[in-house]
């Protein structure tokens, strides 16, 4: 019989519009034992967005009590608005053997290494800036004030692409989405994983 092993924890981040979002759900769709954390956000619902389904939307100031109590394993200020990881709830899941994916910004990535160092993390780099600008437009959400600033914070961001462990360029979304998938199934058959999965199985090849 197989045992339970914790699950990897897995840090994704992108500039606004590279696709980050599209290539997870695609990833969880194809992969049984990878998860998603839902963020808490104090940012406004989107249309077709549902609370506790793509963020919990909470107000500022519960947010911040939020803080106080040390509920979230990272929390960060993105576009005038908070963002935070729920602790708890990404304990159980790795609990229960499952791989969870945190989507959160560099500066949120870098307080998930300092607390859990076992994590694993991929950035996600558009294959140009007018790629990721055309993306942004098309999305129709942001007036082209929010988008000019996006453009300016995408620099930013990427600038810290190689404080990841993997780099992922999404310029052919199946490519892209291949790779994302091959970084978790070989994550899973490193020798201590393996090992602790199977070992009534390694025991009685070896008996």
């Amino acid at each position: 019989m197989s045992n339970t092993v914790p699950g990897t924890l897995y840090i994704i981040a992108a500039p606004s519009g590279a696709g980050k979002s599209s290539l997870v759900n695609a990833l969880i769709a194809r992969l049984s034992f990878v998860y998603l954390s839902i963020s808490h956000t104090t940012r406004p619902m989107r249309p077709g967005e549902a609370d506790g389904a793509h963020y919990h939307f909470t107000s500022p100031a519960d947010f911040l009590e939020r803080v106080g109590a040390g509920e979230f394993l990272e929390h960060a200020q993105v576009f005038d608005n908070y963002y935070g990881t729920s602790q708890t709830y990404v304990q159980s899941q790795l609990d229960c053997g499952h791989d969870v994916i945190l989507e959160i910004d560099w500066q949120g990535a870098e307080q998930v290494r300092r607390l859990m160092p076992g994590s694993r993390s991929i950035f996600i780099l558009p294959p140009s800036k007018a790629a990721l600008q055309e993306r942004l437009e098309k999305r129709q959400q942001d007036s082209d004030a929010i988008i000019a600033r996006r453009m300016l914070d995408a620099v930013s961001e990427m600038s810290h692409y190689a404080e990841f462990d993997y780099l992922i360029i999404n310029d052919d979304f199946y490519k892209a989405l291949d790779e994302l998938s091959a970084i978790f199934t070989a994550n899973r058959t490193v020798i201590g994983q393996q090992q602790q999965r199977h070992q009534g199985l390694i025991g009685q090849l070896l008996n």
